[in-house]
């Protein structure tokens, strides 16, 4: 999944990449308001993670502005403002969430979490398909009770295509939510790691869940329930 970070705190931004790519999430940053706004309308984004005090345009301003033109894309502010009026402030201009600062990284990725789940539609943050599981909380994948270790890139194109289980995604979308904004579309790297993915979840099984989708892209899905 692919998420945008507007902060000025050099530091911050700093650790909130890391730990988030770390944790498989694809991270584009800049460092003022303008910027931002930029990559929130020409960037695919699954969450946002976006500053109230930022030089240029601050983050009320431009997530009013996201707002106004029809955008939905998941926003979690990050502020200093801690009182009932600016939260309200906040949430009113567009906010889904609202973290206070200072806060706990592993509080950030709890409502990261929760930002996601709500825009996919799923409730929990256990992904399941047959008998295969990805546990979110535990970044932890198993297929029949047997764990599977993945890189951090395998981990982020498996959480996308089980949140759209069922759909065909071209190699474009898959691009879009997995890799971040320097990805290079002439390569072939989704394919690449399709063939990774599978050779890990589906290679020991009698029942394959990713499919290609001729002249489209890939699918996962239980082709058994049709038996």
């Amino acid at each position: 999944m692919r998420i945008l970070i507007i902060e000025d705190d050099e530091s911050l931004h700093r650790i909130l990449s890391r730990r988030l790519t770390e944790e498989g999430y694809a991270i584009d940053g800049c460092f003022n308001g303008q910027d931002g706004l930029e990559y929130m309308e020409t960037g695919v984004y699954d969450c946002i993670i976006l500053d109230w005090m930022l030089p240029v345009k601050d983050g009320v301003a431009i997530l009013k502005d996201f707002r106004r033109r029809g955008h939905h894309t998941p926003v979690l502010m990050l502020t200093a403002k801690d009182s009932v009026m600016d939260r309200v402030a906040g949430l009113d201009a567009g906010a889904d969430d609202y973290l206070t600062k200072p806060f706990s990284y592993d509080e950030l990725s709890a409502r990261v979490r929760a930002l996601l789940r709500r825009n996919s539609g799923q409730r929990q943050n256990v992904l399941n398909l047959a008998d295969l599981t990805m546990d979110l909380p535990a970044h932890r994948v198993s297929r029949g009770g047997n764990e599977i270790l993945l890189t951090s890139k395998e981990y982020a194109l498996l959480e996308y295509m089980l949140r759209n289980q069922g759909q065909a995604l071209t190699r474009s979308q898959i691009a879009d939510h997995v890799w971040n904004y320097n990805f290079d579309y002439d390569s072939n790297i989704v394919d690449v790691y399709i063939r990774y993915l599978r050779n890990k979840i589906d290679k020991e099984y009698s029942n394959p869940l990713i499919h290609t989708v001729r002249g489209y892209g890939y699918v996962i899905k239980d082709e058994s329930e049709k038996q």
